[in-house]
Formats: C-alpha cells, sequence, structure tokens
C-alpha cells in the first residue's frame, strides 16, 4: 500500500509492465501499476503528478453514486436490458414471477416482496445465455478456448477471469447497451492472454474491437447508471 497525503493506492507490480499506470475501480479504490524496480520515490511522484485527474475521477464516481436512486417495483418503474429501459406492470397472475412481454416486464402481484431476487434470477438467464453467445463470437478471434462463462454478483467489476480459464461476469452486464456489454466480453477474453493492463493487452482488445476506446470510455462515464436495481 502507498499512501500519499490522502491517498491511498494498492501497487501491483508486474514484470510484464514497462510504464506506470493509475486505475481507480468503480468503488473508488485506488491501483498503482509498475514495473518491478522502480523505487518508491518515482511511485510518490507519478502519482503526485497524476492528483488532480484522480481526484477528477474519483468526484466523477461519487457524483455518479449519488444520482442512482434504488428502483421502486411500481407500475411505470423503468429497468434497462441492454441498455433500453422496459416499464413495469404488476399483474394479477402470470405462469412466471417476472418475464418480458411485449415490450414490458410483467411482475405477479404475489412476488412483489421478493421482486428484486426475481429481477436478479431473471436478469442472471438472459446475461449467461447472451455473454455466451458473444464469447463463442470472439474466442476464435482472439485465440483463445474458454471453459465456460459463469454469471453472477461481482461487487464492483464487471467481469474478471478465474482458475482454469473460466470468465465471470456481473449479471448486471445485461443491463449495458449491447455494444457495451460486448466490450466488456473482450476486455475479459484479452486477460485469458495478458493478465495485466499492458501495452500487449490493449492491442490485442484493439485488434478484435478497433473502437474499444469509445466503448471503454462510455463505460467508465456511464456504467455506474446501471446500479440502481
Amino acid at each position: 500500500m502507498l499512501v500519499v497525503d490522502d491517498l491511498r493506492l494498492a501497487v501491483q507490480r508486474s514484470a510484464r509492465r514497462r510504464t506506470m499506470q493509475i486505475t481507480v475501480e468503480r468503488d473508488g479504490a485506488l491501483i498503482l501499476s509498475a514495473p518491478p524496480r522502480v523505487a518508491e520515490d518515482a511511485l510518490r511522484a507519478f502519482v503526485q503528478e497524476k492528483r488532480f485527474w484522480i481526484y477528477t475521477r474519483l468526484a466523477e464516481k461519487d457524483r455518479l453514486k449519488r444520482q442512482v436512486p434504488r428502483k421502486e417495483f411500481v407500475d411505470g418503474e423503468g429497468f434497462l436490458y441492454l441498455g433500453r429501459s422496459h416499464r413495469l406492470k404488476l399483474v394479477d397472475e402470470q405462469d412466471v414471477p417476472l418475464k418480458l412481454n411485449a415490450g414490458r416486464f410483467c411482475l405477479a402481484a404475489g412476488a412483489l416482496l421478493d421482486a428484486r431476487e426475481h429481477f436478479v434470477r431473471w436478469y442472471s438467464g438472459r446475461a449467461k445465455a447472451w455473454l455466451s453467445g458473444r464469447v463463442a463470437e470472439y474466442q476464435g478471434r482472439m485465440e483463445v478456448a474458454p471453459a465456460g462463462v459463469r454469471v453472477q454478483d461481482l461487487g464492483y467489476r464487471w467481469g474478471s477471469c478465474g482458475k482454469g480459464d473460466w470468465l465471470y461476469f456481473h449479471w448486471k452486464a445485461i443491463l449495458l447497451p449491447a455494444c457495451i456489454a460486448e466490450y466488456v466480453v473482450v476486455h475479459e477474453i484479452a486477460h485469458l492472454h495478458e493478465p495485466h493492463h499492458t501495452p500487449a493487452f490493449w492491442l490485442r482488445v484493439e485488434r478484435a474491437m478497433p473502437d474499444y476506446v469509445q466503448r471503454k470510455s462510455w463505460l467508465a462515464e456511464r456504467g455506474m447508471e446501471v446500479e440502481g436495481l
């Protein structure tokens, strides 16, 4: 851990890294990635140089977090699915607790007390199918063979690579616009080759998705807008 004034950064060193980089995680955690032999004084100087950028990013994340209210499960409330908002309709009876029908989410009134759990289950099932399809589409061109796809609550991460080349995705990825969720897929597949965000990693991402910078920026700036379920 590196402490610079009121900033606390987790330091990750890698022999593959040639430059220093600061990452602001979705929960506000700070990570400083650096080559193995960079002295602490150099690390501190780099953080000092990036202080304005760090504070700006932290302020943006804090603002977005405050602006996203939790959902109310009432008629007319909007719920995202692949970037589109669908209104909720409470119905007296239906064959399943929750379904998407004719552009509206229909929730059985008897399932209202467990509404969030039903939405999480519905999203998780759709995410597993959709993300698995995108992984199958990209794995050949990116020359990898993932063990499979698992969908779960990953906290503040959109995705991760697990042991045995499993790809993990947050179920909330299915709330993102399709092109942004697709970027999350390509990002995690690239990690099967390169575990760290090295220039080689970003080159792999760019080869598979030439416009990844725009998608990455959208996710960094607006990703937290989907947090309010």
